[in-house]
């Protein structure tokens, strides 16, 4: 029981909550726990989101992309980290990424109508979970204004920011460099020199059809708001 209660308390939506309540919540929930070999895909795009999903051990890769491909953002999650949780409630259920375990990978999954349970719990649950899409949401707006007035390398670190997670690391955004500066509506010489002045300053490296961010915390820094 209490190796349960460690894990759980690891676990980003669990924090704060007392070992009483965890415990009534060990005994009263369904908790399903699935492993994935390394290469294994546990959420495909567009499946429907009707657990919230846990890494309790391993780490897995992330990505998301346009519908013609030419455009994808990946990201890796390391245990302990939740895999797209505000999906689970809202208008599109549905996982807009793919998601493969890069190792020996142990997955904690909840169903939709035990984790409303648990929000309704305690409230410490609720706040935890109303943070996270609070922060969404606010990451959003600050984009928003990043892309109507900010810099181009505002621009860019908006797009990488708001298509990862908080815990994302070995973020790489995969394009052709034409579509990519077409995208943000430059020329290319404005571009390259973005990139260049980005990467001198260690917060990216890139190549003709990669940019490959070194800390996605210096990216959140740049759109100059407290957005996590």
């Amino acid at each position: 029981m209490d190796q349960m209660y460690q894990l759980l308390m690891g676990l980003p939506l669990f924090s704060g909550v007392t070992y009483e309540k965890m415990l009534e919540i060990i005994g009263n929930t369904k908790f399903h726990f699935l492993k994935f070999l390394g290469g294994e895909t546990f959420i495909a795009e567009g499946e429907q989101c009707t657990h919230i999903k846990f890494i309790i051990s391993g780490k897995v890769r992330v990505s998301i992309a346009n519908h013609d491909r030419r455009f994808t953002v990946s990201q890796t999650l390391t245990a302990p980290d939740v895999v797209a949780p505000e999906y689970i409630f809202g208008r599109s259920t549905v996982y807009p990424c793919s998601v493969v375990a890069l190792e020996p990978t142990g997955v904690l999954q909840i169903s939709k109508a035990d984790y409303m349970k648990i929000l309704n719990s305690d409230p410490i649950f609720l706040i935890n979970y109303l943070n996270l899409l609070s922060m969404n949401a606010q990451k959003a707006v600050d984009g928003i204004l990043s892309i109507a007035t900010g810099s181009l390398e505002e621009r860019i670190a908006f797009w990488i920011v708001a298509l990862t997670q908080r815990g994302g690391s070995d973020i790489t955004m995969t394009c052709r460099q034409r579509d990519l500066y077409s995208l943000f509506g430059v020329q290319r010489s404005s571009f390259i020199s973005t990139l260049d002045d980005m990467k001198a300053r260690g917060l990216i490296d890139y190549s003709q059809t990669e940019i490959r961010v070194r800390n996605r915390r210096d990216l959140i820094d740049i759109l100059h708001s407290t957005v996590e």
